[in-house]
């Protein structure tokens, strides 16, 4: 072969080696199919930052599929009530659901446990048992029953433990308290005297205001701080350990999951951990400045007292202890918790606990702010 015929098939060889690179799709998008789900949000729009890991997980599952993958985002009453969602996934109404497992704790108590249970994990500690600790196989293992499949889809991170019209200083304080709080929390205040109320977020105000209710918790200062609590009720308690690390899940009609290809799955799985993690980001990143514009505007803050902290611990034992009782698969999960929680919390203490300590001392001596050090 002479020179001059080397190198012109050389060149059309190597064109259309070129046109075939130029030309091929990435190797997902090439096998994947075309998928359209809607996801029922039991958030509004307005919580745009609980709300909106519905809306990331789309974003990234339909890039990551060169929009082969699409999942349409609903916030709450578009298509069913928000505390319905996680039903309308069961049942299939819609193929997912963005909600907070312990909305359906009244059908059974065990979803309550794929969420938050009072007293037991900081969000730090829930992610590990979750990723790390057998969480989700636990809880899914549940959900079976139920016909879905769920994954962490968001934390916001240890709430704040409401807003009250009046101090609380004792456990005096609560008797009688009509609090505008439900589920498994509203069980454990309930054990104190407190008389717990339901009722839906954008009558928490007018409610507070003429004095229907005495207090009321939401979320945390973010959020809170949107709805202007501080005017009508302006004693803002801490901690909310009734929510030390609440998990926000996507739950998946599991008929429409087990459909998906194997790719998609993954895709969906580690979407979804993306989101669990990046949402706790954003209120760790938003909680501070939302938390000092409340103090200007009037909040109070106050911590409550170690007697009322743990009389509720010793509530929260023994709700457990009738739950279990009479509800096997909550109790399995829960005691799945329990030697994690142990172990979490002695190792806590050590590093995490004394370097936190240290530098939240410096923060009140002033020596954090730019400068301060100097």
């Amino acid at each position: 072969m002479d020179r001059r015929s080397f190198l012109t098939r050389a060149s059309v060889g190597g064109a259309a080696a070129a046109a075939g690179a130029t030309l091929a799709a990435p190797a997902i998008a090439q096998e994947a199919p075309s998928v359209n789900w809607r996801m029922a949000s039991s958030f509004p729009k307005s919580l745009d930052t609980i709300y909106g890991g519905g809306e990331e997980l789309a974003a990234r599952v339909k890039e990551a599929t060169d929009g082969k993958f699409n999942i349409q985002v609903f916030s709450a009453g578009e298509i069913v009530p928000g505390l319905d969602a996680i039903n309308a996934a069961t049942d299939g109404t819609v193929e997912c659901a963005h909600s907070v497992g312990y909305y359906n704790w009244g059908k059974d108590a065990a979803f309550a446990c794929g969420a938050d249970l009072p007293f037991t994990f900081s969000a730090r500690a829930k992610a590990a048992y979750n990723y790390q600790g057998g969480g989700i196989d636990n809880y899914n293992a549940f959900l079976e029953k139920y016909n879905l499949v769920s994954y962490p889809g968001g934390n916001t991170g240890v709430q704040m433990g409401g807003w009250y019209r009046k101090e609380i200083n004792t456990l005096q304080d609560l008797k009688g308290l009509k609090m505008r709080i439900s589920g498994l929390a509203g069980r454990v205040m309930e054990k104190l005297g407190v008389v717990p109320q339901q009722i839906a977020g954008g009558d928490i105000y007018p409610s507070l205001e003429k004095g229907t209710i005495d207090a009321a918790e939401w979320v945390g200062p973010y959020d809170d701080n949107k709805l202007g609590f501080q005017k009508v009720a302006p004693y803002y308690y801490y901690p909310g350990f009734w929510e030390g690390g609440p998990t926000v899940g996507f739950f998946m009609n599991k008929g429409k999951f087990d459909e998906l290809p194997d790719s998609y799955k993954s895709l969906l799985r580690t979407c979804c951990q993306a989101t669990d993690q990046n949402m706790l980001a954003k209120y760790d990143m938003k909680n501070p400045t939302a938390l000092k514009e409340l103090v200007g505007g009037g909040a109070q803050l106050r911590p409550f007292s170690e007697e009322i902290l743990t009389a509720a611990f010793a509530a929260a034992n023994e709700v457990y202890a009738e739950i279990s009782a009479e509800n096997e698969a909550f109790k399995t999960q829960y005691e799945a918790m329990l030697q994690y929680r142990d172990d979490w919390y002695l190792y806590a203490q050590t590093a995490e606990y004394t370097y936190d300590t240290f530098m939240m001392i410096q923060q009140r001596n002033g020596a954090l702010a730019p400068g301060g050090g100097q």
